[in-house]
């Protein structure tokens, strides 16, 4: 059973090694990843959250509901374009339990390459909320979380919330 980790687990800031195989093990990880997202409510969740310092991660599209297992994800491009969105986090939770917002900007769109769970190398460009997604999961990958796109002060208000949880 795999089991969340929380902001402040040091875990959340190492960069991850690449995947060399895609393993049994590997693909059952993913699965649960997968179910642990979406009993959560999540649309992301990267391994890191998960206690592995391996790039790769689940994601889903809460446009069309499809699911995405990327294993060593690389943004190849970000467009010039941005825009403001709210971000949460499973890892970022406020004193209820449940993840703490923030608007972060980003850029609009991104072309991202990957692995996927059959081995086949795949990439896409991914504009809007899909784009945001695989920007916030693959930053889990580098150690990066959403609250370090913050202003201080925002950065402190988010922390608060979460000091008040323990």
């Amino acid at each position: 059973m795999l089991q969340m980790k929380l902001c402040g687990d040091l875990v959340l800031r190492e960069k991850c090694d690449a995947v060399s195989t895609i393993t049994p093990e590997l693909l059952k990880t993913m699965d649960e990843m997968v179910k642990m997202m979406q009993e959560q409510n999540g649309v992301g969740l990267a391994a890191p959250q998960v206690g592995f310092k391996e790039r790769f991660l689940v994601m889903m599209n809460p446009d069309t509901n499809e699911i995405y297992r990327m294993i060593n994800p690389t943004i190849v491009s970000k467009s010039d374009e941005t825009c403001v969105m709210e971000e949460g986090c499973l890892s970022v939770l406020g004193p209820d339990g449940l993840p703490v917002y923030s608007h972060v900007r980003r850029p609009s769109s991104v072309k991202v390459e990957w692995t996927d769970e059959h081995g086949n190398k795949q990439i896409a460009q991914m504009a809007g909320t899909i784009a945001r997604i695989v920007q916030h999961e693959t930053d889990h990958l580098d150690g990066v979380l959403f609250i370090d796109y913050l202003s201080g002060v925002k950065r402190e208000m988010v922390m608060r919330k979460v000091r008040r949880r323990h």
